[in-house]
């Protein structure tokens, strides 16, 4: 069972489509025991960083998400809320990854938004998955490249499309919206298991 996490800003109606479709079972949960026995968490988010990071301490999530020893996968304002923390607000994060969170510089067209492809990719998150695949994004704000970066998008400069550390995924990109490609990796992370092997280098492209 994947449980989505339902703390008031998420996307969460196209994320539960695309788990129909791949056939999963999941459910939208806020309450701690049931994230906790879940199989796989994903950590869907559009918004505001600071009301979402408001949001998650109303209700103890930011204590519990950490906590989680299950494959969890952060998706937008997700895989944002994951990191130290973000220019956004001047909010804090969950400090799972290192890598912070910054605005576009003065010039860019913001926000981010559209098909754009993904290189360097690294990781289970991205098996079989070819490079340069074009994904969907929607974003303001963007995770730096740092340690954690399995995945690189340009605009103008590299950033992390995605980020990974232990159990935790993290995607800046929506894969709920991109296509077939999208489909595949959220596939790859419903294979991933509480064995810690299943996080390691295994891309086969």
């Amino acid at each position: 069972m994947v449980a989505i996490i339902d703390y008031g800003a998420g996307n969460i109606k196209s994320v539960q489509n695309a788990l129909e479709r791949l056939g999963c079972k999941y459910m939208l949960t806020n309450e701690p025991e049931k994230l906790q026995s879940a199989e796989r968490i994903i950590f869907p988010g559009v918004g505001e960083a600071s009301f979402a990071m408001r949001q998650l301490k109303d209700k103890n999530l930011d204590k519990i998400i950490p906590q989680l020893k299950q494959p969890v996968l952060g998706i937008c304002l997700g895989m944002q809320l994951l990191c130290s923390k973000t220019e956004e607000g001047n909010t804090q994060g969950l400090g799972i990854f290192e890598e912070e969170v910054k605005k576009f510089p003065k010039g860019k067209k913001v926000p981010h938004m559209g098909w754009n492809n993904i290189s360097e990719l690294k990781g289970p998150l991205f098996n079989n998955i070819p490079e340069n695949s074009d994904v969907y994004f929607v974003h303001g704000y963007f995770a730096e490249y740092g340690s954690n970066t399995i995945s690189e998008c340009h605009y103008g400069f590299p950033f992390s499309a995605a980020l990974a550390k232990n159990n935790f995924q993290a995607v800046q990109f929506h894969p709920e919206k991109s296509g077939d490609i999208g489909e595949m990796i959220l596939g790859n992370f419903m294979g991933m298991t509480n064995d810690p092997d299943s996080y390691r280098e295994t891309n086969d492209k």
